[in-house]
């Protein structure tokens, strides 16, 4: 059976039970663990499905997949954005790296660079950046987000307007065609926005797959976005409103 023909069927399973597996699949159909994976990397690619460990579920525009999910999604592409952001961090500088599994392969990036001095709303990344003697580490506070190590509220808010940042490192949930940066959480925009408002230079960390998502909450515009690290080409007329906006796009090759 090609692929014209396993597909909607693949949707159709989604649809009634709520989750593909790539076993499941693979057993149902008769084909190859590597056939239904690039099965389901089509469908992602096309926003028909989203990629979790080990299968993938219909895509939500009101919620988002979960934390460790998302952790394990393109691990590769993440690395190599992250690199290619970290590369553009100089030394001793204030940064302020937010809520994400992105931006958490960015600090992974960043233990062995000096004189930082890091503030987050995000335990991982404070976590991570433990092993770094030469970084400065100071958290937010903030309401605890226990699903994904988050600190949120008007806390961490408040505490992000005492500092005037050198460089903010941020992700996102969604981008839209317009180049609206989206979420799904109402208090991490507010958060996400305080974090734009105090920062010099704002680098945005995001994959492709961001392209082919929604969220409810909008957060900013690339235009607010001094370099805009991801994967892949912007899709449609987006990379020339990038250059119209003043917005880098650096395009990271895993």
């Amino acid at each position: 059976m090609s692929q014209t023909f396993r597909h909607p069927e693949i949707l159709e399973i989604a649809r009634r039970e709520g989750k593909v597996t790539v076993e499941g699949l693979a057993a149902h159909f008769g084909v190859t663990l590597q056939t239904i994976r690039r099965d389901l990397t089509d469908l992602a690619d096309a926003g028909r499905l989203e990629r979790v460990h080990g299968g993938a579920v219909l895509p939500s525009g009101t919620v988002n997949i979960g934390y460790e999910e998302r952790r394990s999604l393109y691990p590769d592409q993440k690395a190599a954005i992250a690199r290619e952001c970290a590369a553009r961090i100089p030394h001793g500088i204030s940064l302020f790296l937010n809520i994400g599994t992105s931006t958490e392969a960015v600090a992974q990036e960043l233990v062995h660079h000096k004189d930082l001095m890091v503030v987050t709303n995000n335990m991982n990344v404070a976590n991570i950046l433990v092993a770094n003697p030469d970084c400065e580490i100071i958290v937010t506070g903030g309401h605890l987000r226990r699903a994904d190590g988050g600190l949120i509220g008007n806390l961490a808010t408040d505490t992000i307007r005492q500092f005037k940042f050198d460089l903010a490192v941020i992700g996102c949930s969604a981008l839209d065609r317009d180049g609206d940066l989206l979420d799904f959480d109402i208090q991490e925009v507010s958060v996400s926005q305080a974090i734009l408002r105090q920062s010099r230079k704002t680098f945005l960390v995001a994959d492709h797959t961001k392209f082919s998502r929604s969220a409810p909450a909008r957060i900013a515009s690339l235009a607010d976005v001094d370099t805009f690290f991801t994967d892949r080409a912007l899709p449609g007329p987006l990379g020339a409103e990038c250059a119209a906006w003043g917005t880098e796009v650096a395009i990271a090759t895993p």
